[in-house]
């Protein structure tokens, strides 16, 4: 009972330390499938009435388990066929383990294509 009473603490806080890691990478992979599915709408929309409204929708259809009021996405491009195209998200994140260790920022993700 002493050894699991000193050990608990330990494994407990390497246990949430994984749930937190697991969260962030988790909206880290969905961000970057966002930008890479907003660029790609990006790419072959020059020629729709609001090519940056296309790339944004996109980009928040592919990210909706993300908090949409959170997330902000921006898409720039001269529009000009065979220019490119940049799409970046950002989407905050935080971790706090057991109130010991906090760290908190913004993830950020970017994806550049060729407008056809």
């Amino acid at each position: 009972m002493t050894e699991f009473a000193l050990v608990l603490p330990i494994l407990a806080f390497l246990l949430f330390a994984v749930i937190q890691f697991g969260i962030v990478f988790n909206n880290y992979i969905t961000l970057t499938d966002a930008t890479r599915a907003g660029a790609r709408k990006a790419a072959v929309s020059r020629r729709a009435a609001d090519p940056v409204g296309t790339c944004i929708s996109a980009i928040r259809t592919s990210a909706e388990n993300l908090k949409q009021s959170d997330l902000q996405p921006d898409c720039q491009s001269t529009w000009e066929p065979g220019e490119d195209v940049r799409v970046t998200a950002t989407y905050p994140y935080s971790i706090s383990l057991l109130g010991v260790f906090s760290k908190s920022g913004r993830l950020t993700s970017t994806t550049t294509e060729r407008v056809e």
